[in-house]
């Protein structure tokens, strides 16, 4: 028998849902990546948890696995066509998350990590 949900956003977050495929989706919105670029700009995910969530989205089709046949051999990833459609919620999840951070701690530039993914929020110099 088919499972059956209750709302369609049960689908979306069974896809994208959890603690880390959002992040890992939005890192890879800035580019391929490979699995220790990954594990550097996420240093509290476990390798045991990036490796299955990764595999996780590419069974789901929202990630490309690319193998280059080269000693030692290199695994990049990157966001597939299908994986790109999430663009727009990534985008707002991340501008709703920067509100929230605003509302309850005052500002986003002590509470945000140093990374290329929050670069937008620095004050020019």
């Amino acid at each position: 028998m088919k499972k059956k949900y209750n709302i369609s956003v049960e689908a979306t977050l069974e896809v994208i849902g959890g603690k880390w495929k959002c992040v890992i989706l939005c890192h890879l919105t800035h580019g391929k990546k490979r699995t220790s670029e990954l594990r550097r700009l996420m240093p509290n995910i476990t390798q045991k948890m990036l490796t299955q969530q990764l595999r996780e989205l590419e069974e789901d089709g929202i990630i490309d696995r690319m193998i280059y046949n080269q000693v030692p051999p290199k695994v990049e990833y990157q966001l597939s066509e299908y994986g790109w459609s999430l663009q727009t919620i990534l985008d707002s999840l991340c501008a709703w998350g920067e509100k929230h951070i605003e509302r309850v701690h005052g500002d986003t530039s002590s509470m945000l990590e140093d990374s290329i993914l929050n670069e937008h929020l620095k004050a020019p110099q």
